[in-house]
């Protein structure tokens, strides 16, 4: 006869704890009709087969726990816990992920409280889906305020264990403000960083060496600054903006940072020449946060219309463009509305494309362009075949922000504020070949309280194929050296704009 496996896994549990010593009160069971409160909330999540353990504290009272975590194929394991933090070892949870791969994970809890009684909860499930998350990502971790960059750090963590290192530390590089750090294709070998003050510049490494250069070519009214590698590794488009930051007496928009003036730069890095996105329309656009499509032939961005006047910044809505690329002779076409936002009086930031050139995920939010102050900014999917728009299910009440691809496009990781409305977090979903997404959930850390004791937010995180291999000290060598000055091109029009 076939047994029922919750009922299994519900005896050999209880078994446990008899054998444990917990008191049982004449063996009193009592069953409650929901899963328990576990934090951070992974139930019902879907999971890559190469995920670190993911650990988790049982928000229920009591004084002793047990989590009994099945495989789909039979395999088990089981943590005791005094205190409700639940941590797998790497073997066993990779066993785990191994024998679940195209199905679930099943994980019961029990616990006991003062008086003895047990308490058995519903269980959860983590699904695990065939397809790997890269094994390394990047992110910068700053305090989350606006005033002081004295301390900034871009940090790499293994998705696959809790392995974390410094690549960049501003404190060797004299405290100066480090941000936009971006990788071609996932590379960690082909990667940029800009550091702004007295060792300003952008530094690329090619995964030897460090090399510092000022891309503010003599012509250029502003520098470069939101860049986008080309996918053949050749070109980097930046914005060249001149930003201001505004601060409001509204608990609505008490921070707002906007563009005076903006425009698309195209750099060489083989020649180190940079040259301009030449814009034929009369009328006068700021231009900002290029990106290009996966085959390099289109150049995303957002655009608006330009004004002087900041104080009405409400009224500043940026729309989705693209431009088609000509990469032998670096010339662009006409610009082409792709999603309208001022029709919905809404505005766009941080277009990102998938890795196979079907989908576009963007940032929508009120006004301006910087979403990581709006409360109220969502991520959003266009199909590019079809050009329907939706809302996407990962979103909370709180910001969602800058997003990014794995390399196999089946794995999204975004930050959100939905913790505490205040500090960002690492959160990875599940994009299915449908476009349907899994629920998402916060990358898993050994220290299961870390989130709610860590002041730091993480900023601009990025999916890595692989480890970057320079370190802090590297970077602080490259910041003694005499920066090479990009030339300018000069006023280049394509034959589509002659």
């Amino acid at each position: 006869m076939k047994r029922n496996p919750v009922t299994v896994i519900t005896v050999s549990i209880l078994g446990l704890l008899l054998t444990a010593g917990c008191r049982t009160n004449n063996g009193n069971m009592t069953s409650i009709d929901r899963k328990p409160v576990i934090e951070p909330d992974y139930s019902g999540v879907t999971i890559p087969r190469n995920i670190a353990p993911m650990n988790f504290i049982i928000k229920e009272e009591g004084k002793y726990f047990i989590a009994e975590a099945s495989s789909a194929n039979g395999y088990s394991k089981t943590v005791r816990s005094r205190d409700g933090v639940i941590r797998f070892s790497r073997g066993s949870w990779k066993r785990l992920l191994s024998e679940s791969t195209g199905d679930s994970i099943s994980i019961n809890v029990i616990s006991e409280d003062s008086k003895g009684t047990l308490r058995k909860y519903n269980p959860f499930s983590l699904f695990v889906a065939e397809e790997p998350l890269d094994p390394w990502v990047s992110y910068r971790l700053l305090y989350p305020g606006y005033e002081s960059y004295k301390e900034i750090v871009i940090r790499q963590r293994n998705t696959e264990s809790f392995r974390e290192n410094s690549v960049v530390e501003n404190q060797l590089l004299k405290t100066n403000c480090v941000n936009c750090h971006s990788f071609c294709n996932n590379d960690p070998d082909k990667m940029l960083i800009h550091v702004r003050g007295s060792v300003g510049g952008t530094y690329f490494y090619d995964g030897k060496i460090v090399t510092r250069r000022d891309l503010k070519a003599d012509g250029m009214k502003f520098g470069a600054v939101y860049p986008a590698w080309h996918p053949g590794g050749k070109f980097v488009a930046f914005s060249s903006n001149s930003i201001v930051q505004s601060f409001h007496a509204s608990q609505e928009y008490n921070v707002e940072v906007t563009d005076l003036e903006s425009s698309l730069v195209v750099y060489n890095t083989e020649t180190n020449i940079m040259l301009p996105v030449q814009e034929s329309d009369t009328i006068s656009y700021m231009e900002t946060f290029p990106e290009w499509s996966p085959d390099g032939k289109y150049l995303y961005y957002c655009r608006a219309i330009e004004t002087k006047d900041t104080s009405d910044f409400k009224s500043i809505k940026y729309d989705l463009v693209r431009k088609a690329f000509d990469e032998v002779s670096t010339g662009f076409g006409k610009a082409e509305l792709i999603f309208d936002a001022r029709s919905v009086d809404k505005s766009v930031s941080f277009p990102r494309v998938s890795p196979d050139g079907k989908y576009l995920i963007f940032t929508l939010h009120n006004n301006g362009n910087f979403s990581i102050w709006h409360k109220e900014a969502d991520l959003y999917l266009i199909d590019l075949q079809t050009g329907k728009t939706e809302k996407m299910s990962v979103n909370s009440d709180e910001t969602e922000s800058w997003h990014s691809w794995s390399s196999n496009g089946r794995w999204l990781m975004f930050s959100s504020k939905r913790g505490d409305g205040l500090t960002a977090r690492p959160y990875f979903a599940y994009f299915g070949p449908d476009g349907q997404m899994g629920r998402p959930f916060v990358l898993p850390q050994k220290d299961t309280d870390l989130y709610r004791r860590m002041i730091k937010t993480f900023n601009r995180p990025e999916f890595m194929t692989g480890r970057i291999k320079a370190d802090p000290r590297d970077f602080g060598r490259a910041s003694g050296t005499e920066a090479l000055k990009a030339r300018w091109g000069g006023a280049k029009v394509s034959s589509a704009d002659k």
